[in-house]
């Protein structure tokens, strides 16, 4: 089966295809603001390197949040214009546990748990907490605090993965079990075991009334743009 994958939910544009569980082709940008301009173009390129058209694609799997408001309706949205335009079905993939899988994936020596963390600004963050294929917690917007994550930490090791953890840092390393790795970066990688599996069990989207998981509200602020008001 070939796949294609969007992950815009955080700073880093990623977009790949793939065959089954092989990464044919990938393209990946943190250029900020970026995404809009970087996505369709991606994925021509992708296309015409691997000498397939769009009718090729049999999936798209999308990164569907929680993260950025403005990436995450950028991908959501190109993901449901190509299934239209092909007829291709829509998977959609839980961002922090893809982020995980991909963790594990990198990592195959690591039998750890790993918190994978999106920044929601002052010291919030968007959470999960799994263990392999496990979801031992779902999502949730933890405001972070000293002793947070101890239930887990207790038990072993805890990596903490993503851009939350900078900020995060500071209030968990003083547990000798907390792990951390700043400069892991989601990648439209992570995505792949998920929408595969996803799609073997026919869990795809209704791509007419699909809508990205926030979490929060988006809340509209004045532009810092000069000249814009």
């Amino acid at each position: 089966m070939k796949l294609l994958l969007i992950e815009t939910a955080t700073q880093v544009c990623s977009v790949a295809i793939a065959e089954d569980d092989k990464i044919l082709a990938l393209r990946e940008s943190d250029e900020p603001n970026a995404h809009s301009s970087h996505l369709a173009p991606y994925v021509d390129e992708m296309i015409r390197e691997i000498g397939m058209t769009t009718s090729d694609i049999e999936a798209v799997g999308v990164s569907a949040g929680p993260g950025s408001y403005t990436g995450l309706r950028i991908g959501v949205s190109s993901a449901k214009g190509f299934c239209y335009a092909t007829g291709a079905p829509l998977v959609a993939v839980p961002t922090l546990f893809s982020m995980a899988s991909l963790y594990y994936r990198r990592h195959p020596e690591y039998h750890g748990i790993v918190c994978p963390m999106i920044d929601a600004r002052r010291m919030e963050c968007y959470t999960m907490i799994v263990a392999g294929d496990q979801i031992l917690r779902d999502t949730q917007a933890d405001i972070i605090t000293e002793g947070i994550y101890n239930d887990y930490l207790n038990g072993g090791e805890v990596t903490f993965i993503g851009d939350g953890t900078a900020k995060s840092r500071p209030l968990l390393a003083t547990h000798p079990n907390a792990r951390f790795d700043e400069d892991f970066r989601p990648s439209a990688e992570g995505l792949l075991p998920t929408a595969i599996a996803k799609m073997a069990a026919g869990k795809t989207e209704d791509v007419a009334y699909f809508e990205p998981f926030y979490l929060k509200d988006f809340i509209a602020k004045k532009s810092v743009v000069h000249g814009l008001r």
